[in-house]
């Protein structure tokens, strides 16, 4: 019993929906030759006038599919004028393009480093064991042949021995007449004081051991230089061999800075430029320093080159290890630049707005080079000397993209669409209209409109009611609300209908022009009209 309610249920509802398919089918065509019925004349009015905007569904898909396809491409922009008030309230301040020296300042952190260069170890060339140590403590100040330690080394006893023999058979044999003998003594004493001169034994300590004649257990290691001690390794009764590194002194007086800059300024720095160093423990104090090097990798995890520079370190105010703030100037010739702030960067393109005077802006693409400071290089797009928009260029660039929106669809005033369709008249299509305005173009304040219909055959149409209406949509970037003026013409006879309309702004209006006859609609037509005068 279940399955044949179930089964009946299905069929019933499926012709339910076989019915409901066919009668919407019907009423979507029967709907058709209404929309083709409001279809408004093609004619052209005036040159800044935008022909109507079809209403039939082909009509209505083809620009459909034509917004959808211009969807990913850049918004166009149109030229636009203002009053010195609306220039004011915005905020709107104007700067110039000009070609000038420029030189770029490039900010970044760094630490101090020792200087490679500086740095030097203290090793022995013998084996031993040190007895005393005078260089106790690291990051101890030592001069250049001042004491380090005491070493005491067996094979440095035997051969100081061994001299001391070769001295005194070189005194001995000095006065033999045997060919030979005299040269040979003083050669062996030569070749004793060579070896010890080979394993760094200082030259005081060979003098003190020519003067007692005795073997000097315990020798004396003075510093090769002066500077730090940054390491030591040196310890009472160590045993050390020649490879054991027993301190590492650095020269403090020249140091390096690390910088740390960006990738994309690296391509502005060079070996030589200067360099300018500050730290916060020394806030009146600029250390003045050169680039030596660019080293050749970036960091990945911080997109940042590592740049060399080399300076003084006056009273050793930079220590190893220190952070620092580094400036780099760099010369980047003679260049047109403009300032930053005119600059309005859509993502795809740059755009800058000339001021022509008189409140006339025109949207500019160009092309631009590096940043310098507060400027950036204009590569294209601009000459000199050039004014442009350096403040409120966002509300300037949405009110462009209105007007120029508005140049290439023009949608219906309220109610305009509403009478047509309700209309329903099949002669609405049979009226040519023709609008006509004094001033051409209109201009803000009041002006004289001409309408000229006819019908299809060209005949003048008379005795019909003809509404103009300006409709001008809000602007929320500009502060400005919807404004829109409404009037009615008188009949002139021969089909020609004329009457007067105050505008209220300046700009891009989208006008609406119908004529009802015995209170059927035998004509509408859409447009937009450029007005001059400002907002």
């Amino acid at each position: 019993m279940n399955k044949y309610v179930l089964r009946t249920s299905l069929i019933w509802l499926t012709i339910m929906a076989v019915v409901a398919g066919v009668l919407l089918y019907r009423s979507g065509g029967s709907a058709r030759p209404s929309s083709k019925g409001n279809a408004t004349s093609s004619d052209q009015l005036q040159p800044e006038a935008a022909g109507p905007v079809p209403t039939n569904t082909n009509a209505h898909s083809m620009q459909t599919q034509q917004a959808t396809a211009e969807g990913s491409a850049a918004p166009a922009l149109a030229p636009l004028q203002l009053t010195p008030e609306r220039m004011q309230s915005i905020g709107v301040t104007i700067g110039t393009a000009e070609y000038r020296p420029v030189s770029n300042d490039i900010r970044a952190t760094g630490s101090v480093d020792v200087d490679e260069r500086s740095i030097s170890y203290v090793q022995v060339r013998f084996p031993g064991y040190i007895r005393k140590v005078f260089a106790n403590a690291t990051y101890q100040y030592v001069r250049s042949g001042e004491p380090l330690f005491t070493i005491y080394s067996p094979d440095l006893v035997a051969t100081q021995q061994e001299f001391l023999l070769a001295r005194r058979n070189q005194q001995t044999l000095s006065a033999s007449t045997v060919d030979g003998v005299a040269s040979g003594a003083e050669t062996l004493a030569a070749a004793a004081e060579q070896r010890l001169k080979q394993w760094e034994v200082p030259q005081s300590e060979l003098n003190k051991l020519k003067l007692s004649g005795k073997p000097i257990t315990d020798l004396t290691i003075d510093s090769p230089v002066s500077g730090y001690i940054t390491e030591r390794t040196a310890l009472p009764n160590m045993y050390v061999e020649p490879s054991t590194r027993l301190y590492t002194i650095a020269d403090l007086s020249r140091i390096w800075v690390y910088a740390q800059v960006f990738q994309d300024d690296v391509g502005r720095l060079k070996p030589g430029d200067s360099a300018q160093i500050t730290v916060d423990s020394y806030p009146a104090l600029i250390f003045n320093g050169r680039i030596e090097q660019i080293l050749p990798q970036v960091d990945m995890a911080t997109r940042t080159v590592r740049v060399r520079l080399a300076l003084r370190n006056p009273g050793l105010k930079l220590k190893p290890g220190m952070f620092v703030n580094v400036g780099l100037k760099t010369g980047m010739g003679r260049a047109l630049v403009i300032p930053a702030s005119a600059v309005l960067q859509s993502g795809t393109r740059q755009l800058v707005f000339l001021d022509h005077g008189g409140g006339n802006l025109e949207p500019r693409e160009i092309t631009l080079g590096q940043r310098a400071g507060d400027d950036f290089i204009v590569l294209g797009g601009l000459g000199e000397p050039q004014r442009v928009v350096t403040s409120a260029n966002f509300l300037i660039d949405s009110e462009s993209q209105l007007q120029a929106a508005a140049g290439s669809f023009t949608a219906p005033s309220p109610g305009a669409g509403a009478t047509a369709m309700q209309s329903g008249s099949p002669s609405a299509s049979q009226a040519n209209i023709e609008l006509a305005t004094e001033p051409n173009p209109p201009q803000r304040g009041t002006n004289i409109l001409r309408v000229k219909v006819a019908d299809t055959s060209g005949a003048p149409v008379a005795g019909a009611e003809v509404t103009v209406k300006f409709y001008m949509p809000a602007m929320a970037a500009m502060g400005m609300a919807a404004m829109d003026m409404t009037t009615k013409l008188n009949d002139k006879g021969n089909g020609m209908y004329e009457g007067t309309g105050k505008l209220d702004s300046g700009g891009t209006w989208q006008v609406t022009v119908t004529v009802q006859k015995n209170g059927q609609t035998v004509g509408t037509k859409q447009l937009r009209v450029n007005a001059t005068g400002g907002m």
